[in-house]
């Protein structure tokens, strides 16, 4: 069975801003589109720019040593697009919740992880695994 496509709708205050970051910084192609909300395509998976209001961070939960800010919503990269999305978010001085890093180093359930926020204040994870068995690991 292959994975079906998520679909996500998120707040957000600014259109122009949210198709400059999902769309331009982080090469997603946009989609259908309104005056209230447009589309893009996050890696196969289509997210929704609704505006109306700001997302803010309710509380964060500590992992691994770090603050991880709750709610979030990201994706499971593979490593070199995750690595390539990283030098991609320093190159524009991306300000990040949580920098670019490698969690539960030797454990099982090793990752690469990074955490932001896009200009409405939603928090984001990315994150990789040298080896994808290991996303639901013990």
């Amino acid at each position: 069975m292959s994975l079906r496509p998520f679909h996500l709708a998120f707040p957000v205050h600014d259109l122009a801003a949210a198709r400059a970051f999902y769309g331009e910084l982080m090469g997603c192609p946009e989609g259908r589109s309104s005056e209230q909300w447009v589309d893009f395509d996050f890696y196969g998976h289509q997210i929704v720019a609704h505006l109306g209001g700001e997302q803010r961070v309710a509380h964060h939960n500590p992992v691994d040593g770090h603050d991880v800010p709750v709610p979030h919503f990201g994706l499971v990269l593979t490593m070199p697009d995750w690595q390539a999305l990283a030098e991609r978010f320093r190159a524009a001085g991306t300000a990040f919740i949580i920098e670019p890093t490698i969690r539960f180093k030797g454990q099982p359930g090793e990752q690469a992880t990074m955490f932001l926020t896009d200009p409405s204040g939603n928090a984001l994870e990315f994150k990789a695994f040298a080896d994808d068995s290991a996303l639901f690991a013990s």
